[in-house]
Order: structure tokens, then sequence, then C-alpha cells
């Protein structure tokens, strides 16, 4: 039978044995990795702006420490990653995703994945980093950086630095974290600010990531 002749719940049961498929590529192509640091940020960023620049320094400066970075394989913050670390000789992971439109592999990765599927690539990020470093983005990358403050928060997964590159970007959103969700509302416990710390420099920002990685 064609897929498009498929019924939904007969396509429904094909989709479980894809998700599979990329969990088991996922957990047997990243398994060898123990020392990660994932990498987010826009795919928009163009190769002239400061943050491409500032996350190419960044990714070499984790590579020649030896840790392997992971970004999601695409362009801009993400390529500039890659692109960092490839040239410092250290492990370039791209796990990119299947889009439409924008999204396309960037030619700096050792290991390169692909995904069709948003939840699957982000338990590869949760599963296979010790740490998380967030340039400025857009709607992926809040999406990212709240998944992995979600499951820290609710100890689903190590706790694990998180590093939000720029206080010019990130001030904003945690004042109104702080002043709404924190004291307004209460939605959040004092002690949920830990989870994530602002940074505007590179050796900071490494030195947080370094002193507070979970096990391996």
């Amino acid at each position: 039978m064609q897929y498009d002749q498929m019924t939904n719940r007969e396509m429904d049961t094909w989709r479980i044995f894809r998700i599979m498929a990329e969990f088991v590529e996922g957990f047997e192509t990243l398994g060898a990795i123990k020392n990660g640091v994932s990498i987010f940020g826009s795919a928009r960023t163009p190769e002239n702006h400061e943050h491409y620049a500032e996350a190419r320094k960044m990714a070499a400066t984790l590579a020649r420490r030896g840790w392997a970075v992971i970004t999601g394989g695409g362009g801009g913050v993400m390529e500039a990653a890659n692109r960092g670390a490839h040239e410092a000789g250290g492990v370039s992971v791209g796990l990119n995703i299947d889009l439409p439109f924008e999204q396309k592999p960037n030619p700096y990765t050792t290991i390169a994945l692909s995904f069709r599927y948003f939840f699957c690539r982000k338990v590869m990020f949760a599963k296979y980093s010790r740490g998380l470093v967030v340039y400025p983005g857009g709607f992926g990358t809040l999406d990212e950086l709240f998944e992995c403050v979600t499951l820290t928060q609710t100890r689903k997964i190590r706790p694990r630095p998180i590093a939000l590159m720029g206080t010019r970007f990130w001030g904003g959103l945690l004042d109104w974290i702080k002043t709404v969700l924190r004291d307004q509302y209460r939605y959040i416990c004092p002690e949920d600010m830990d989870l994530i710390e602002v940074h505007d420099d590179i050796d900071g920002a490494v030195d947080y990531l370094e002193r507070n990685m979970a096990g391996g």
C-alpha cells in the first residue's frame, strides 16, 4: 500500500517506527560522547554579525578544552559553533531538523544527524550535553532553552549550567521572569533563577560551565 493511500490510523502506526528509528540512530551515533556542550542560537545570524564571531570563538575554546560541541546543524549561530569546533580540531556535532524552508546542514560537522521530529532531536540535546550556551535567537532558540530549563527544574535531567550570552538581549526577558513569574504570580520558586546565568564574555561563560558541569 502506498503511504499516501493509508488511513490516519495506519499512518500513525508507521510513524511510531520512524520515531523509533530516529531515537535508535541518535543513541547509536552519539553514545560515545561524554563531554558535550550544546550551543543554541538563531539560524538567521549572518556571518558578519558579532554573535557569529563570538559563537565561533566560544566553540573553538570549548573544543580546545576537550568538549564536544553540539548544535542544531544549520546556519547562523549553529554554523559558527560547528565551524569553530571543527577549526580547533574538536568534535563538531550537528543535529539538523528537516524543514520546508530555511534549515540546511552546514559543512562544518564531524558527526551529522538529520531529524524529522523536533522532540527526538531535543532528546539528543538533553541527553548528550553537560552544559548549554544560548546565543540570541527566535522561537526555536527559546523553545530549546525553556525545554532544558523545564527538564532541569523538574529533575527529569541532571542539573547542568545554562549560560545565556548577552545581557542586552536576555536582560528584558530575565527581568520579566523575575518580576512577573517569580514575584507577582509566584509561578516559579526563587531558586529557579539559579538555573540560568547571563554572561557577556567567553572566558566568564566557559569558567561558569566548567565549574558547574554535571557528572559524566
